[in-house]
């Protein structure tokens, strides 16, 4: 992701490199998106009516968003390969949140080995104008961002875990995504395409 220079700078040039992809990215309405958004999980409740299914569901579906929303990131960004676990976590908050939400997280709480953080969300367009009934304390109704951080992760050689700990709307002053480098994948030949 950029030279190591950046890298040593800290996550400044990103704050910069979010807002100028930003500003040439096209922009829908945000209450539409909202709204939207809101539609899709009123009705994988209603089809699923547990909560963890659709928690679930909302996770796959992220997922698929992520792997395709790679490639639009690398070719509107002109991030490169990051050096790092550390790097990838500001260029995905600094950069890659403000790309497709217009907005930036914060990364904190790293561990001891540099493969767990928390994305800290003060501001989610996702969550806006919604209000959860205490019967759906069990609902992460963001959940679709946990699956596209893992998608997104997994097509540029990171096995990921993101998992929602905690949400405006349970109450907490912001939302947190705690996301687990669970492994680096290696680009393999297929058996069927190797020598002999």
């Amino acid at each position: 992701c950029g030279a190591v220079v950046m890298a040593q700078k800290g996550a400044r040039p990103y704050d910069r490199i979010g807002e100028q992809v930003f500003a040439k990215v096209d922009k829908i309405n945000a209450e539409l998106f909202t709204l939207t958004y809101g539609s899709i999980v009123t009705q994988l409740v209603k089809d699923y009516e547990d909560l963890g299914e659709v928690n679930t569901q909302l996770e796959k579906m992220g997922y698929n968003i992520g792997v395709r929303l790679i490639e639009e990131f690398l070719a509107r960004s002109n991030v490169g390969r990051c050096a790092d676990f550390t790097e990838t976590a500001e260029v995905v908050a600094k950069v890659g949140f403000k790309m497709f939400l217009g907005i930036t997280a914060n990364v904190t709480d790293w561990d001891a080995e540099k493969k767990e953080f928390s994305l800290v969300l003060d501001d989610n367009p996702l969550t806006e104008f919604v209000e959860l009934p205490e019967s759906y304390n069990k609902l992460w109704y963001a959940n679709i961002l946990c699956g596209v951080i893992r998608g997104a992760l997994e097509m540029v050689q990171m096995k990921v875990e993101a998992t929602y700990v905690k949400c405006v709307l349970h109450g907490h002053d912001a939302s947190e995504i705690r996301v687990v480098l669970k492994e680096i994948l290696t680009d393999e030949i297929p058996a069927s395409m190797r020598d002999e």
